[in-house]
């Protein structure tokens, strides 16, 4: 009976993510943002999942730190996809032989904090809601299980290669700390006397390296969104996302397995997904599709 009760709720928690994307999609604003309130909460079969995750991630070797240092790679690609806590459990279970999984302090499946900051204008979303390939993010990252957190300013360029730049620091004042106003002059293209906190997200994230070390895998789940503009809060469920980064000329023994589990690649910007959902009034042009398609995996 348990079970069954269990089975009931995941699909009445399914229900109401499709509403809420599809009311979204309307722009029905009231509608869809009430139906995200009663989203977020618990997830009983997600609570499962996690604990066939914590015995699955035993399974593998680990790697530290200093090891997964040596990972060198030269002609990097990244690639996401997105799929469910459910697949990516299967997704473990065939990679156990290939995959180092890294170990800190006897943790592998780790918290991170981020909040994204933006401008009045919502200018670094818009720009992406654009398709401009030349553009920027500014947050700061906490690893919950250290207390480290930093500033992290991410550029991509017209080539679609990624760059970022990072400072340590203790909290997110940035008008009252002169280091953080320097870096971001340097860094940034934006002026940091308008800019503010716009959303947070929470998740946990596994990262495994392969045997040859010549790629990583980074897995995270437990995603949870607070617009910090809108108030409203959005809790994905068992949506999974992963993000491969390899060294372009060398075989992948985790792409032949996502082939297999029908895992396929699917951008997700976490502070422009998560933006969209959780705030009416941004535009969604360029982010409709992949919101119905994120629907469709969520419902598989």
């Amino acid at each position: 009976m348990a079970a069954f009760a269990d089975r009931k709720r995941v699909f009445a928690e399914k229900i109401l993510i499709t509403e809420c994307i599809l009311l979204l999609l309307q722009q029905e604003s009231k509608r869809w943002l009430d139906a995200c309130e009663s989203i977020a909460g618990c997830h009983p079969k997600a609570d499962i999942l996690m604990i066939n995750l914590q015995d699955l991630t035993q399974q593998f070797s680990p790697i530290t730190l200093a090891e997964m240092s040596g990972v060198k790679l030269m002609n990097r690609t990244d690639t996401k996809f997105v799929t469910t806590a459910e697949r990516l459990c299967q997704l473990l279970s065939l990679a156990t032989d290939d995959y180092f999984i890294q170990e800190i302090d006897g943790e592998r499946n780790m918290e991170y904090d981020t909040t994204y900051w933006d401008t009045p204008q919502f200018d670094m979303y818009m720009q992406h809601q654009w398709g401009h390939v030349n553009r920027q993010k500014l947050r700061f990252r906490t690893y919950v299980s250290s207390h480290l957190q930093f500033m992290e300013v991410k550029t991509k360029n017209n080539h679609g290669r990624t760059k970022k730049k990072r400072i340590e620091v203790t909290d997110m004042d940035l008008m009252g700390d002169d280091e953080k106003l320097r870096f971001i002059e340097q860094h940034l293209r934006y002026d940091a006397a308008v800019l503010h906190p716009a959303i947070r997200n929470h998740f946990c994230r596994i990262t495994l390296v392969n045997r040859a070390k010549t790629e990583r895998l980074t897995i995270d789940s437990n995603l949870h969104f607070d617009n910090m503009v809108s108030g409203h809060a959005l809790d994905m469920g068992e949506l999974v996302i992963i993000e491969l980064k390899r060294d372009g000329l060398c075989f992948s023994p985790v792409l032949q397995l996502l082939r297999q589990l029908r895992i396929h690649p699917h951008g997700f910007s976490k502070y422009c997904m998560g933006s969209a959902l959780t705030n009416s009034t941004l535009p969604l042009n360029r982010f409709k599709r992949k919101l119905i398609e994120i629907n469709k995996i969520i419902n598989m």
